[in-house]
């Protein structure tokens, strides 16, 4: 049973798993979390939603997945390695250019209610988004604590990914502004790495 569910799973390619994932974003952005069903799902990517179950079990895992795939870490930060905790911390926000940042700092404010709202998105966010994302961000500090750069007991290295998620977050809801890749670098720089300890000139 096993095999046969497995050799299933595999028949989406690449290419056909990343068409769908666009689907259902375009979809969160026209209508939202709640209003998203995997039948509107499956008519706009013309699937079957025998297979959208199949593949992902239901529309948690399969936005989760979706929104993992739009994050500038999405593609591994460990591919990212410049020789310095700035230099990768500035790498990973130029991923993403200021009008993909403003679309996904809009999806996320969408799906916000609906995350704490939802004990299966939650769990679904949890599972694909928030803690391998929390895992990169480890090891990305790892790496700058084994250069020296970063004191392993410093606490705020437990607050890092809170830190970064913070300042992507707030810039809409003070500022009334979007984050740009300016706004990040300035804020990685100014907070970021000095509660770290990293000297930035």
């Amino acid at each position: 049973m096993t095999e046969v569910s497995t050799t299933r799973r595999s028949r989406i390619t690449p290419e056909r798993e990343a068409e769908l994932y666009e689907a259902v974003l375009e979809l969160l952005r026209e209508v939202g979390y709640d209003a998203v069903t995997m039948d509107a799902v499956a008519a706009r990517t013309r699937s079957s939603k025998a297979t959208l179950y199949r593949q992902w079990g239901g529309k948690a895992e399969l936005v989760a997945k979706a929104v993992r795939r739009t994050k500038p870490g999405g593609m591994g930060l460990d591919a990212i390695d410049t020789g310095s905790l700035r230099g990768d911390l500035h790498a990973l926000t130029m991923r993403s250019d200021d009008c993909t940042m403003e679309q996904n700092s809009a999806l996320m404010r969408g799906l916000a209610m609906a995350i704490h709202g939802n004990p299966d998105l939650l769990k679904a966010f949890r599972e694909h988004l928030i803690e391998p994302e929390m895992a990169e961000f480890r090891r990305l500090v790892q790496r700058a604590i084994d250069r020296g750069e970063v004191r392993e007991d410093n606490p705020a290295i437990e607050f890092m990914i809170h830190m970064m998620i913070g300042g992507f977050a707030a810039r809409q809801m003070i500022d009334e502004l979007p984050p740009t890749q300016e706004f990040l670098l300035s804020y990685i720089d100014a907070v970021v790495l000095p509660a770290l300890g990293v000297p930035t000139a």
